[in-house]
């Protein structure tokens, strides 16, 4: 690690590859290679129809809440793509994209936004840990999970996701502080997406950009583009490789835009124009890589078919899922190792009222 402030500032501007044109740009900063880009593309087009058969059950009283995606899905690819198999991802409630990236069962990965259960999945299967509902506690966690794999030299790395409101926490303070000081092998992602629900980023920050906070603690930050996926693969895989190398932890700022409202439950026209969101439509990531992979022979109609299709039958799989109903005796399972008295009571009394339903 170095302590050289020209090292631990990011850049001015964010890094951008691929222009909102479709065109390369920067030829001083490297590009992925050609397969990486076409993969992620498909995995964009498979990210966008999942939030919207996601955003379409919440409307069919088949899903709870869906804090979507859309316009952020190359944050999402990115985030997954870089990654080992035995790297940690460490995603909140709006990352149900990178977790199907990341290899979860679509339909399980809805588990905990329909309320059936604590997580849906097994987390150590794609090491995709459960997602954080509570703004930054998935921070300390991954840090946790960082230090316990630099002692025992394993070559993990744990990446954590969050947003840019969850730049307000506590939390997110006492993970960097900590994650400098040993030195641990963690790389926090901020989708920096411009609001913390209704508050835009003016009124959360005075700072110029929130990956200048890692100078505060020793980190060295980066900004990105946070619609253009070449970028994203290049600045966040470049951060996840320094951090396995040693380099302690790592901090990137990815600059998008949340295109639909923070949750089904939000109106959006109560603090943003409707302009204001139209003119991030050109930004689209999708979009960009599109124009980029056909001008460059990568992209053809047959490809494009394959990846529909595919993304066709995800969706269809998500509507046709009927899991069964949950047992509410499984809300107090493996809460603790040994239930406390108090879950036992709480337990208790769930089974008396249930009981008396089944009476009337």
């Amino acid at each position: 690690m170095t302590r050289d402030p020209a090292h631990l500032l990011p850049s001015a501007d964010p890094v951008q590859l691929i222009d909102v044109e479709g065109k390369r740009v920067r030829d001083d900063v490297r590009i992925p290679e050609a397969t990486d880009l076409v993969r992620a593309y498909g995995a964009l087009v498979l990210g966008r129809r999942f939030n919207e058969q996601a955003y379409a059950l919440v409307r069919q009283g088949r899903l709870a809440v869906y804090p979507s995606s859309t316009g952020q899905e190359a944050c999402q690819i990115a985030a997954a793509h870089v990654l080992d198999d035995g790297d940690w991802l460490f995603p909140t409630y709006r990352d149900a994209v990178a977790m199907v990236a990341r290899g979860v069962d679509p339909v399980e990965t809805l588990t905990l936004l329909r309320g059936d259960w604590h997580c849906g999945y097994d987390p150590y299967r794609h090491r995709v840990a459960t997602q954080a509902t509570p703004l930054a506690t998935q921070l300390p966690h991954a840090v946790g999970v960082a230090l316990a794999a630099k002692l025992r030299s394993e070559p993990t790395v744990a990446l954590a996701m969050c947003g840019d409101g969850a730049t307000s926490e506590g939390d997110f303070a006492e993970a960097l502080n900590f994650a400098a000081v040993f030195a641990v092998p963690v790389v926090f992602f901020v989708q920096n997406n411009e609001y913390a629900i209704s508050v835009p980023l003016s009124r959360q920050t005075a700072a110029p950009s929130l990956a200048h906070r890692g100078i505060g603690f020793g980190i060295p930050g980066q900004r990105v583009d946070g619609n253009d996926v070449a970028a994203l693969l290049t600045v966040l895989g470049d951060a996840v490789a320094r951090a396995r190398a040693g380099e302690g932890p790592q901090l990137v700022e990815a600059h998008t835009y949340r295109v639909q409202a923070h949750t089904n439950a939000d109106d959006d026209g109560r603090y943003r124009s409707a302009d204001e969101v139209s003119a991030w439509a050109p930004r689209d990531p999708l979009l960009r890589l599109a124009t980029y992979l056909r001008a460059s022979g990568l992209l053809d109609d047959a490809a494009q078919v394959a990846f529909d299709t595919e993304a066709e039958r995800v969706a269809a799989a998500l509507r046709a899922s009927s899991p069964a109903a949950p047992d509410p005796a499984r809300l107090f399972a493996h809460v603790f190792a040994e239930p406390t008295p108090q879950l036992r009571e709480q337990a208790a009394l769930v089974r008396d009222e249930l009981s008396r339903e089944v009476e009337v």
